[in-house]
């Protein structure tokens, strides 16, 4: 598995190193499996003789290829380049390259690419996936997979619990006196989406606030925009955003209608991605993604090694930066 083209072997890599073939195996795939400084002896070793990894052999005498999928639902999102950064260094720890794939939001591309990656790679990574619960479930009944932001049971899963930080949120306006609010919401078919405007529900209702929820349908910039007269006819003083680049739309259709911010209406935004580069600052709610990166590959890499699947389910708690963008009602 490990190769050089002049014909040397690599009992000649474990010979000058003093370990065992399987040894030095393990320190190009698995050097996790092995103490530090052993790790280090081999590849001084290998590095002496002119060796390198040659992952091509190892495919094809043990099946393994060396890759991992990730897959996310919009590339372009700010969201997710901390995730995919995360995640491709995790994953380089154990000599694993990462496959990405973008899906547009749409869940039939989603399906369409786990299905090419399936041939390639080892195990996948699926975030803030919109496939049914029952195709996801037939993807992680044919290789490993791991759930990142979507909660089903029996599959294991890393979950960036917003809600925690959506209740502060509510609870932050009602201190600052606004009576009615609106949630600007995402995707429908969102697990995030669904956790955060069932959390503005329930906070709203027990500080005695009125909620209307407005649709912008896509995450985005111009969904944003193009739902502030829909925000204003509805009499609101505030709002939260599905995510920051919505919120950011929504602040620049607020500022092209004269509706001044934080003075006439207060605007929180989710993911804590653009706060602190918009002006005003944005107030949101705090971001895990890199974290959650992280997270996924670890537990991928801990299901590759044992071959089992457990039910493990991660949280990761969120809470409120307060900037620039809320003040008290008018």
């Amino acid at each position: 598995m490990i190769k050089r083209a002049k014909g040397v072997t690599i009992s000649q890599v474990a010979d000058a190193a003093g370990v065992a073939r399987s040894s030095v195996s393990r320190a190009f795939t698995r050097p996790d499996m092995l103490l530090p400084e052993t790790v280090e002896r081999i590849l001084k070793a290998a590095e002496a003789l002119g060796y390198v990894p040659n992952h091509t052999a190892r495919a094809l005498s043990t099946g393994r290829h060396g890759n991992i999928g990730l897959i996310v639902p919009d590339i372009a999102n700010p969201f997710f380049p901390p995730l995919i950064q995360a995640a491709q260094l995790e994953a380089d720890r154990s000599d694993f390259c990462i496959f990405l794939g973008n899906t547009e939001e749409n869940p039939k591309q989603e399906d369409k690419l786990v299905g090419r990656f399936a041939g390639q790679v080892e195990g996948l990574v699926l975030t803030s996936s919109r496939l049914s619960d029952e195709r996801i479930r037939a993807h992680a009944s044919q290789l490993p997979l791991v759930l990142i932001n979507r909660d089903l049971e029996g599959i294991p899963r890393v979950l960036i619990d917003s809600g925690s930080g959506v209740r502060q949120a509510v609870e932050h306006l009602a201190q600052l006196g606004h009576r009615k609010i609106v949630y600007v919401s995402g995707p429908s078919n969102s697990w995030s989406n669904k956790q955060r405007r069932a959390a503005i529900r329930t906070a709203a209702s027990s500080f005695r606030m009125e909620l209307e929820v407005v649709p912008a349908v896509l995450p985005s910039y111009s969904s944003g925009r193009n739902v502030v007269d829909a925000i204003l006819s509805a009499g609101a003083t505030a709002a939260i955003a599905f995510d920051d680049v919505t919120a950011q739309g929504v602040l620049a259709g607020l500022s092209e209608r004269k509706v001044a911010v934080p003075a006439t209406f207060s605007l929180i935004g989710c993911d804590d991605v653009l706060g602190a580069v918009t002006y005003p600052g944005l107030t949101s709610i705090s971001n895990r993604s890199n974290e959650a990166g992280r997270l996924a590959i670890s537990l991928l890499l801990e299901m590759l090694s044992n071959r089992s699947i457990r039910d493990v389910r991660y949280v990761l708690e969120t809470h409120l930066v307060v900037r620039g963008t809320t003040a008290a009602a008018g």
